[in-house]
């Protein structure tokens, strides 16, 4: 009753107390704020301070009730020793979720953010720590095709601050990111966390067998309903976090794009057609960057590739480009000849398929304005393709007839 304004209304009233299943910390907590009223030494460390500040909060542990009570002491420990340390910080931060609301309401949460995000603007600009190659870096990832392997070897290569942050809640990860943007971090060290994050998350395949097999263990389409709409709601944060604008255009690879594009076709119905209407526009805006392996094919057992959501997608993107660069240009600029070569290659991809009918692959080619073709070897290609699977399908077919007129289309 001395040391907790709680108790001390509490236990005026009643002979005992039930403490409500909420209490901060559980019974592990109160354990240690016993042995602290009653006079034994309370060890503070970054893996208790935060169920402690809430709890001595909620018992009311004021100065009110003692010269240096709970709450000045957890108080001081957080200002003193947690906000002046990286891992300490970050300990403390990810304990709060076990006390929320509390640590929200306390504002611990906010000052573990603000200071993970100050201590990471310091990193950048540390002048002792000045190296030959940048802190954080994209440019090894925008000269090739966005592959799950390489993005991997390039977070491993990331200081240590860099995967701690990829590793929060994304709930934490958003504020820190805002947080970064705030206290004036530059876009070029922003967009690359947050593409790691969405590789995380999001893209790589170690996370997607994960939930592929937490899937089909519970077997409840109600739970893989769910955990779709909570993927989709992480990724439309992600998309939310990027950059826009120019700035956008000078540090995130289309590639990454692609892949994200991708993802949101997996998910189906979970995601907005917004969400994918804003990412075709980004990728549109970046086509001539982009790597023919990393546009999207459908699945094998999606059917025919002709009538497939991510061809038609594709499709869409490309008809995007040309309508938009043709209005603008009275005759074809460098990146047009550049995305017609990629339509080229990409019809090269498709023409593998004997179930796509003809007049659909024949549109598919006639898709490009004949202008915007300065060299046609990828065109031969995927047509002498195409013919070879169609001659192999006649051959097994007693329906020959309805091939026969692909010769004269071409």
């Amino acid at each position: 009753m001395a040391k907790s304004g709680y108790f001390n209304r509490q236990l005026s009233e009643w002979q005992e107390v039930d403490l409500p299943r909420s209490f901060p910390g559980g019974s592990e907590t109160f354990e240690m704020i016993a042995l602290f009223i009653y006079g034994s030494s309370t060890f503070i460390d970054p893996f208790n301070v935060a169920s402690l500040r809430c709890a001595a909060e909620f018992l009311e542990m004021t100065e009110a009730y003692g010269s240096g009570n709970l709450c000045e002491r957890t108080d001081l420990y957080l200002t003193r020793v947690v906000l002046q340390n990286w891992d300490d910080t970050l300990i403390v931060l990810q304990k709060c979720q076990s006390v929320l609301p509390w640590s929200e309401q306390l504002l611990i949460v906010s000052r573990c953010i603000e200071s993970l995000a100050f201590m990471a603007c310091m990193e950048i600009l540390d002048p002792e720590r000045k190296r030959g190659q940048p802190l954080v870096t994209l440019e090894a990832l925008t000269a090739q095709p966005w592959r799950s392997l390489a993005v991997k070897e390039v977070v491993a290569s990331q200081d240590l601050w860099i995967k701690d942050l990829i590793g929060l809640p994304f709930g934490f990860f958003k504020r820190v990111v805002g947080s970064l943007r705030r206290q004036g971090m530059k876009e070029k060290y922003v967009s690359p966390i947050i593409l790691f994050y969405a590789h995380k998350w999001v893209l790589s395949k170690k996370t997607r067998h994960f939930w592929e097999c937490l899937c089909d263990q519970n077997g409840d389409d109600s739970n893989n309903n769910d955990r779709s709409e909570s993927m989709a709601e992480l990724l439309q944060g992600i998309l939310d976090l990027l950059p826009k604008g120019e700035k956008a255009r000078r540090v995130i690879p289309v590639g990454f794009y692609l892949a994200m594009l991708g993802r949101i076709l997996e998910l189906g119905g979970g995601t907005s057609d917004t969400a994918k209407a804003r990412l075709q526009d980004k990728i549109v805006a970046l086509l001539p960057l982009a790597h023919v392996e990393d546009f999207l094919l459908p699945k094998k057992e999606s059917g025919s590739m002709g009538s497939s959501v991510e061809v038609t997608v594709m499709d869409s993107i490309f008809s995007s480009y040309f309508s938009s660069t043709m209005e603008a240009e009275q005759s074809p600029a460098k990146g047009v000849t550049v995305v017609a070569e990629l339509w080229d290659m990409y019809l090269s991809e498709l023409a593998c398929d004997p179930s796509m009918e003809p007049r659909r692959f024949t549109s598919l080619v006639e898709k490009m304005p004949l202008s915007c073709r300065i060299s046609h070897d990828h065109l031969y290609r995927a047509m002498s393709t195409y013919l070879m699977v169609i001659i192999h399908v006649c051959h097994g077919s007693d329906h020959k007839s309805s091939y026969h007129s692909t010769w004269f289309m071409f």
